[in-house]
């Protein structure tokens, strides 16, 4: 299932520059996720970290896992036929296990490998790896939780 950024913007409340997932190349409700994020040069953040050696920062990049994990989440909600969830928000409760592998820079195509470990009620918690060209750059365990806005 392919889902561009336009259906993207349906699905999570994040607005550029803060929306952080440029397409879902593969979904499996209620099991994982493959989406990515094509990095430039032109992102925001990169005017401060760092200047004249941009790296892309962690912290950005558990982000952009946890909203391919929203994504999942609502997709999974709606192929049950669960509440609207356009009145739902993720809300993620914990970041384990994070480990950072090696540093992202413009030009890099981040992929986001997110699988469910465990699914109850309101409650994900997903198994996330970030990738360049194949390459482990980030992983952690994320656990979220489905509320009403």
């Amino acid at each position: 299932m392919i889902i561009d950024v336009v259906e993207i913007q349906e699905i999570l409340p994040h607005r550029p520059p803060f929306l952080l997932v440029d397409r879902v190349t593969d979904l499996e409700v209620k099991v994982s996720i493959e989406a990515y994020k094509n990095v430039t040069i032109q992102e925001p953040i990169f005017g401060g970290h760092f200047p004249g050696h941009p790296i892309y920062p962690g912290v950005m990049i558990i982000e952009g896992m946890a909203q391919a994990g929203g994504i999942l989440a609502f997709k999974s909600m709606d192929e049950e036929g669960q509440e609207d969830t356009k009145n739902k928000v993720v809300y993620f409760m914990s970041i384990d296990k994070a480990k950072f592998r090696a540093p992202v820079r413009p030009g890099d195509r981040l992929v986001y490998k997110l699988s469910v470990i465990k699914h109850r009620g309101s409650i994900w918690v997903l198994d996330g790896k970030a990738f360049v060209d194949d390459k482990l750059v980030a992983e952690a365990e994320l656990k979220a939780m489905i509320v009403d806005k």
